[in-house]
């Protein structure tokens, strides 16, 4: 084996060297290079073949250069105007929003008003000094006006500018295109274009480095330069890189010639030379950068690229063309996902900037971007597709749908889809063709499913990885979680007749998700401050019994006059209208706060709060277990450790628990898997969990997210997938997962029952909390709509009591004949320290 050979074997973890990447030269068929390529693209991205949806806005077309390939670039007799005006700039934004774009590229001549003076006429006319002032105004419009996160191709731009313009923008781009000095030179492509001098782009873009700006870049292959100067260009680019962390895509981008220029002539580079030089960026490169070429610039087979080593497709306009390649139509979105598939990849919408920048989007992005970014992504930093959110009552789009595959032979004829709207007539199945048996990841998907249903316990960064499921991994772990539900627990679907009390929702605490308590801080969400009696208590739990009910759940807020004496009162209020009635009550907060209250130990107060009738305590308050996430969400709450010392001590004392996840918020997949480890020990300490309740984010009246600090919760790939995770992850030692009927509605909670799921939770009858968030689904879903639920997928139901045994036939028959409820009566306080009534 020569010495370069050698060198490649270990490139999947070390960068090759200069010298080894010269020898890349060696190499002249990519296909030598394309299985290093491929390891390296799939350490770094798996299956994920990304591109971002955008509208194309060309702002002027007037530049001072003159390349020798451009037709973009135009002088002022060709043009009706120099500049596009404001309302025509947000127009095309409008139409993009309404199509689903979440970009707007700006793209621009460089510099026109130094040599035209018709631009500079028009940028008086409208105001600005410079094509930048204008574009830093027009920018930061479209980011308020319509959502759309601008990208920004201005060229040459100095330190002063990328300050100001990185208020407006979220990433910004400039082309290397070459290091070669010669295309400068008479003859040569870039001949008479000072703008395109390398050390001036090369400095524009260290200054972006050193303002903290994303930034793409990359080269133009096929304008003169030779296969060393594309190597001396990468270079270039990876030192920039791995010095300030900034440039988040490569762009290997193949000369087109083009009638009308002086290159209309020129040779276009082969296939094959494009392919080799996405190779080689590759392996300079390494697993991390994100490597792009264009599709609607290749005149190969797709699936060529992908073996090559990209990951990304770059932008795709379902509106607006590519103003620099006119004569090369985007594909159809519905093309580019068959052929991503056929490549072995899964087609993920991102955003301008890419995950690992919206992960540290606290490093990286001005504050004024910090929410349009958030609520623009999903838990791993990737574009959130659709319309769909927890607790909204707007219908999932056809882009919602896509982003979760049925598997083959599945709802064919509830879901069915042609191009980019659902109608009759084609259904969808997991994928748009078959796919390689050979990809790693997916093989890795595969053998995590396995460990985890033989009931091994994986590792964060494993249960991370199956949060990132999509296309046919999606299908396999959702599939997997089902057959493995229906292995340990059988088809029968559950569900419990409940009544929700909460009590209070006058709160002490300052939680950032909580629309339900309200406080001095909370003073302009809906809802007045109410404490409802212990006299009104009791009605609801007889009424409750009355209707076939078998638990009570309380809960409420942390008033500031409760003691532990309060839920104590509670409790036996409850128990003395129905001493048959099981009592679910009280959260880990609410035990830790009134144990505070008593002076005495949580293990004593959970002592007298079981003699005085509490059978079990819900898990809520758990929101994530990572003290990070805690401390942003509410700082002055139980931190992770005080959480599970409560719940486990609620255990030591014979008091089971459940236990929840609320997410969909600020966290990561990496949070996720963290808490789904948290209750897997807990539970093989103690055996106390009774079910698992993944609780999605309502994110409609949250206070963090009126703020723009949050998510719109989880997509609903997410949704589903952390049924089916925690399914696998907890398995043998949690049997129920539970789907909430009241954040998910009855129709996704339905889906949620193929993906691992086996209970739908209670009926509820009050619900405020996820309605006080905005959440519409009802607050109750009546028995008999459980069952009609439960039957439409062909699966038997079976009312339940809290812990899981069979509801006597008596509460059943009762259940069925309920009366409609009366109405609740919620005391106003004016007082925040008001006590609770008798």
């Amino acid at each position: 084996m020569s010495s370069t050979a050698t060198a490649l074997q270990h490139w999947l973890d070390v960068r090759p060297t200069t010298e080894q990447a010269y020898a890349l030269l060696d190499h002249a068929d990519w296909r030598t290079l394309a299985p290093r390529a491929i390891e390296l693209r799939e350490q770094g991205w798996g299956t994920r073949i990304s591109y971002s949806r955008k509208v194309f806005v060309p702002l002027t077309q007037l530049c001072r250069d003159v390349c020798h390939y451009c037709t973009f670039a135009q002088t002022p007799r060709k043009l009706a105007k120099p500049y596009l005006e404001p309302d025509d700039v947000l127009r095309i934004a409008h139409e993009g929003a309404a199509l689903g774009c979440k970009e707007v590229l700006f793209t621009l001549g460089d510099q026109p008003e130094r040599r035209y003076a018709s631009a500079r006429d028009a940028l008086k006319r409208l105001g600005f000094a410079s094509t930048l002032d204008y574009l830093e105004y027009i920018a930061g419009r479209v980011l308020r006006e319509t959502g759309l996160l601008p990208h920004l191709n201005p060229g040459l731009m100095g330190a002063q500018q990328l300050d100001r313009l990185r208020h407006v923008a979220p990433s910004m781009g400039i082309m290397l295109e070459s290091t070669s000095s010669r295309l400068c030179e008479s003859g040569g492509a870039h001949y008479g274009s000072p703008d395109k001098n390398p050390a001036r782009r090369l400095e524009t873009l260290r200054l972006a480095g050193v303002a903290r700006v994303p930034m793409t870049s990359g080269i133009l292959i096929g304008i003169g330069e030779t296969r060393r100067e594309r190597i001396d260009a990468l270079l270039a680019l990876r030192e920039l890189s791995d010095r300030h962390g900034h440039i988040q895509e490569i762009i290997v981008q193949n000369f087109r010639a083009k009638a009308g220029t002086k290159m209309h002539a020129a040779a276009e580079p082969t296939q094959d030379d494009l392919c080799w030089t996405i190779a080689a960026a590759r392996l300079i490169f390494g697993s991390a950068m994100s490597i792009q070429a264009p599709p609607n610039l290749y005149g190969g087979d797709l699936p060529e690229l992908i073996e090559a080593g990209i990951n990304d497709w770059g932008g795709v306009s379902p509106l607006t063309p590519d103003h620099v390649n006119p004569e090369a139509p985007w594909p159809h979105l519905d093309q580019l996902a068959a052929d991503t598939a056929r490549g072995g990849g899964d087609l993920v919408e991102r955003l301008t900037i890419y995950p690992r920048y919206v992960r540290e989007r606290r490093a990286w992005l001005a504050d004024e971007l910090q929410a349009p970014v958030l609520r623009l992504s999903d838990g791993a930093g990737f574009a959130r597709p659709g319309v769909w959110s927890p607790g909204s009552a707007e219908a999932a789009s056809a882009d919602d749908l896509r982003d979760i595959p049925l598997p083959p032979g599945e709802g064919g004829a509830q879901r069915r889809v042609r191009g980019s709207e659902y109608e009759p007539g084609l259904a969808i199945t997991a994928s748009p063709s078959p796919l390689p048996l050979s990809r790693r990841e997916r093989g890795s998907i595969a053998d995590l499913i396995q460990r985890a249903s033989s009931g091994v316990e994986l590792a964060e960064h494993e249960i991370a990885g199956l949060f990132t499921a999509r296309g046919a991994d999606f299908v396999s772990v959702c599939s997997a979680a089902d057959a493995l539900r229906q292995k340990m627990l059988g088809d029968t679907v559950s569900y419990a007749v409940v009544r929700n009390i909460n009590y209070t929702n006058i709160c002490v605490y300052k939680c950032g998700f909580c629309a339900f308590s309200k406080g001095r801080a909370h003073e302009e969400l809906r809802g007045k401050p109410y404490l409802v009696d212990l006299g009104e208590i009791r009605r609801r739990v007889i009424e409750a019994w009355d209707r076939g009910g078998s638990e009570v759940c309380m809960q409420g807020g942390i008033h500031p006059s409760f003691t532990g004496q309060t839920y104590l009162d509670i409790c036996r209020a409850a128990k003395q209208a129905v001493p048959q009635m099981h009592v679910h009550a009280f959260s880990p907060l609410e035990v830790s706060h009134g144990a505070q209250t008593l002076g005495i130990s949580v293990g004593e107060f959970l002592a007298e709060l079981k003699h005085a009738g509490l059978g079990s305590l819900p898990g809520t308050a758990a929101e994530i277990l990572d003290d990070d996430i805690r401390r942003e969400l509410a700082p002055d709450k139980l931190d992770t450790r005080g959480w599970l010392d409560v719940v486990e001590q609620a255990h030591r004392a014979g008091l089971p628990t459940t236990s929840t996840i609320m997410f969909g918020h600020v966290e990561g997949y990496e949070h996720w898997a963290r808490h789904l480890l948290a209750l897997r020990r807990l539970q093989q300490r103690t055996g106390g969990l009774t079910e698992f309740v993944p609780l999605p984010f309502v994110h409609m009246e949250a206070p963090m997210y009126l703020r723009g600090r949050a998510r719109r919760g989880p997509t609903l790939r997410e949704a589903l997938l952390m049924h089916a995770v925690a399914r696998l992850v907890l398995h043998p030692l949690i049997p129920n997962v539970q789907a909430s009927w009241v954040k998910l509605g009855p129709q996704w909670a339905q889906r949620c029952l193929r993906a691992g799921a086996n209970d739908l939770g209670g009926t509820l009858m009050n619900e405020s909390i996820s309605r006080a968030a905005g959440a519409a689904h009802g607050q109750e879903l009546a028995p008999a709509d459980m069952q009609r639920l439960i039957a439409d997928i062909g699966r038997p139901w079976r009312q339940r009591t809290t812990l899981y045994g069979d509801a006597s036939a008596e509460r059943i028959a009762r259940a069925c004949i309920a009366a409609p409820l009366g109405d609740v009566v919620n005391a106003p306080v004016m007082r925040r320290s008001a006590a609770l009534p008798a």
